[in-house]
């Protein structure tokens, strides 16, 4: 990527346990390098993303690190948004949905191409009604982790180390969850189903921020 970010400042570099995180304000740096699949998440402050603010964008490329860039008010961006525009690197978020709409609102893009992890849990693991993140972490790959920090507030000056880590969480195992998924949608021959629905999803979001959010415009009624 060639463009200059809007703050160059790397606050601090995390090691917790067998995970490390760097926090970036405002964008990536310039000389981050990522290949064909990135994971993402976000935190907000709130459930709504046409009502509520985006705080921190969460990333890994698979290597046991995450980068969270803090967000103050400037959403320009430059570095984040090309990852999230480039076609030649696949996205892969759990709840897409909200994501998605998070990053329509605030960056006015579409992300794609993208790959669901809870969409592609609920096809291909029908014996269970258990597609949270923290459920799916621990069902497919043996893991625990807390999600106890996800309803705190995001939007304050100072996060605190148990906020990052559980931020850092949120992307760090998308890789291996996304590995094992596509075994089962495979097994199951649902795969053609989940790239279809993926395909779906920014207009899905798009309906969201335009007021459809709780209405199914497939329905009957």
């Amino acid at each position: 990527m060639n463009c200059e970010p809007q703050d160059k400042k790397i606050k601090k570099r995390f090691l917790f346990s067998n995970m490390t995180y760097t926090f970036h304000e405002n964008d990536l740096p310039n000389n981050l390098e990522i290949k064909d699949s990135v994971a993402i998440d976000t935190e907000t402050m709130g459930l709504r993303p046409g009502r509520d603010r985006l705080c921190l964008v969460q990333l890994s490329t698979g290597d046991g690190h995450a980068h969270l860039v803090r967000f103050s008010g400037n959403y320009e961006a430059p570095n984040l948004r090309a990852v999230l525009q480039d076609k030649n690197v696949t996205k892969i978020l759990h709840y897409a949905r909200f994501d998605l709409a998070v990053f329509q609102k605030y960056f006015d893009i579409c992300c794609e191409p993208v790959y669901c992890t809870k969409i592609a849990s609920k096809l291909s693991r029908t014996f269970t009604d258990r597609h949270g993140l923290k459920s799916l972490v621990s069902d497919v790959l043996g893991i625990e982790i807390s999600k106890e920090k996800q309803s705190s507030d995001w939007g304050s000056e100072h996060l605190s180390d148990e906020q990052l880590k559980y931020a850092a969480n949120d992307v760090l195992y998308l890789h291996q969850l996304k590995d094992k998924l596509n075994d089962m949608l495979v097994r199951e021959n649902r795969q053609h189903l989940a790239q279809n629905c993926f395909k779906l999803l920014n207009t899905r979001a798009e309906l969201d921020l335009l007021g459809w959010y709780d209405t199914d415009i497939f329905a009957h009624t």
